[in-house]
């Protein structure tokens, strides 16, 4: 007989975990490499070895059995678990992401399954992972591995990027179930609750593989998280490229995996340390674009991290000691699009303006709808800022002026809150910033495509693709409040050889002017965030806005150099005063 429930009385709901939710709040993480890779630093047989560090395998054409042989000289005395997360802490970081298995197939920790591991080949004898799990649970960060589950050079069976390491006659399916499968169990269920796998490159890897490791993870922890990189757009958030910095706002949960350097694995001869300065700058980029930076750093075979990353990581951490809310738990910008001053960052009711370059007293926002309560300085004591607002109905020009001290609180980022009435309301229109310039970038655009068998694509990081129809266009609408001369640019995105997609003829009309011109990409951008992904700006020619008001700007591509298949590679294009 059922029991029956007293009037009155209600059953409690059932709370709902998102398992994402630690993941989103965090938005700043530490990523290590560290195996065998480390220990050659770069160098093999005493001659240094280009391009990543942690690929020396492939890179040098290594034997199997001549690189098996550095884990002999595998002996991290220096390495402490607590130091590692202490620095993490530091730096502001709240997760940690370490390889557990790199693509060379060396594993990290003990390995049930296999002798290939740092417990059983090498003089070090301990289980660093186990350690680390221990100061991780102790200091409160997430806990996350690294493990390649596609590529593994030691198996018979895995996937290798250069078949003359390794026999083409693989059955991946054996390593898949040998190997992968088992390894994956073993990181989940030796060293307690784990925040995420960060797993890559799926290579030629089914969906229905990649499907399998996903529930496999969530089947023993069911709130891990699997990174994008499992494959075929089945994980539990969206990894970008390595180093890249996408040019819009991005839809979904997306983490961009990033280098202090320009390697991953320790490498001697790599001394292009990034400053500080830049490092805050991805930062609060990637953030102002609702994407979490998953920062590394790249041990040396004795378990130190090198002291560049670490004096770099304890000044973005004191950046971050003040400023940290400006980053914690917030969204992406309310405005479509980036400004030349700074970026910007939403939570609640507030707005956090973050000031790349300080305004000289007077600064002006333009087309924010909201009123503002107050507005405060986050690193000057929590200093009040005055405000004026005024909106000019003609124009619908909604204008926001603060007026700052002339010296900036920090000498790489300084953040002023701004709490609102209601939720950020901003103008989705390109507006004209204050510096008169504006933006029109690509994923803006209004795309008109009559030839629907080519039609023009613009990828999630804000890039124009596969643009090779004359007959399809794109326009952008936008608002205008001081009119005048301006230069007309086309910025592009370069090539994986550096060079720039050439020799495209295009038309730009805008009321009555018209202006031609070729793609040449001849003036370099500089920008921190297009380091990897470098961009180069050709200037068309000039064109005349006569009055305040809308305008409409369209883009046609007339001719297309002989036999390109891609078609422009273009991110943005800039109207600039002359």
């Amino acid at each position: 007989m059922a029991t029956r429930r007293k009037p009155g009385r209600r059953r409690a709901a059932r709370k709902t975990i998102d398992p994402l939710a630690w993941w989103r709040h965090a938005r700043f993480g530490m990523f290590i490499h560290w195996g065998l890779y480390s220990v050659a630093g770069g160098y093999w047989k005493g001659q240094p070895i280009p391009r990543l560090g942690e690929w020396i395998m492939q890179h040098a054409r290594i034997p199997l059995a001549e690189y098996a042989q550095l884990a002999q000289r595998f002996n991290p005395v220096r390495f402490s678990a607590q130091q590692w997360v202490a620095l993490a802490k530091q730096a502001g970081m709240k997760y940690l992401v370490i390889t557990a298995k790199h693509h060379d197939g060396f594993a990290m920790y003990d390995s049930p399954c296999s002798d290939y591991d740092i417990v059983d080949a090498t003089p070090f004898g301990r289980d660093p992972i186990a350690e680390l799990a221990r100061a991780c649970r102790k200091s409160g960060l997430k806990l996350g591995f690294y493990y390649s589950q596609y590529q593994d050079w030691a198996d018979p069976n895995g996937a290798s990027s250069a078949e003359a390491l390794g026999s083409p006659e693989k059955d991946f399916e054996k390593y898949f179930r040998s190997k992968c499968i088992p390894q994956v169990r073993e990181l989940l269920t030796q060293y307690g609750p784990i925040g995420l796998i960060w797993f890559d490159t799926p290579g030629t890897m089914s969906r229905e593989q990649s499907l399998e490791l996903k529930e496999i993870v969530h089947s023993l922890q069911p709130h891990c998280l699997v990174s994008g990189r499992v494959g075929n757009d089945v994980g539990d958030y969206g990894s970008l490229g390595d180093n890249q910095v996408p040019r819009r706002p991005v839809v979904g949960d997306w983490e961009t995996p990033a280098t202090v350097n320009d390697t991953w694995g320790f490498k001697r001869q790599d001394h292009h340390w990034k400053p500080a300065g830049t490092l805050l700058y991805l930062l609060v980029d990637l953030a102002s674009k609702g994407v979490n930076y998953l920062l590394n750093v790249g041990p040396t075979g004795k378990g130190v991290i090198p002291t560049p990353s670490v004096n770099r990581l304890r000044e973005v951490g004191r950046w971050m000691k003040v400023n940290g809310q400006a980053i914690y738990g917030t969204a992406a910008s309310p405005f479509p699009y980036t400004h030349d001053w700074g970026r910007i960052t939403q939570q609640g009711h507030t707005l956090y303006l973050m000031f790349l370059r300080w305004p000289r007293r007077e600064f002006v926002l333009h087309g924010l709808r909201n009123k503002v309560r107050r507005a405060w300085l986050l690193g000057a004591r929590r200093r009040r800022v005055p405000v004026r607002q005024r909106h000019a109905g003609k124009l619908d020009h909604h204008v926001i002026a603060l007026s700052l001290p002339a010296r900036a609180p920090d000498r790489h980022v300084s953040v002023v809150a701004m709490e609102l009435v209601g939720r950020p309301d901003a103008d989705q229109m390109p507006i004209q910033q204050g510096n008169g310039s504006i933006h029109l970038q690509m994923h803006l655009a209004r795309l008109h495509c009559p030839d629907r068998a080519a039609p023009i694509h613009v990828s999630q990081g804000g890039l124009l693709d596969r643009w090779t129809s004359k007959k399809n266009w794109m326009s952008w609408e936008f608002r205008v409040f001081q009119p005048g001369l301006f230069r007309l640019e086309l910025v592009s995105r370069c090539g994986k050889d550096g060079t720039v997609p050439s020799g495209h003829t295009v038309g730009v009309m805008l009321g009555k002017a018209t202006l031609e011109g070729i793609t040449a990409g001849d003036t370099p951008v500089k920008d921190p965030a297009t380091r990897y992904h470098p961009e180069a700006a050709t200037t068309l020619g000039r064109l005349r806005i006569t009055q305040a008001g809308t305008h409409t700007l369209r883009l046609n591509l007339l001719k297309l150099p002989e036999g390109d298949t891609a078609g422009p590679r273009l991110t943005a294009v800039n109207l600039v005063p002359a």
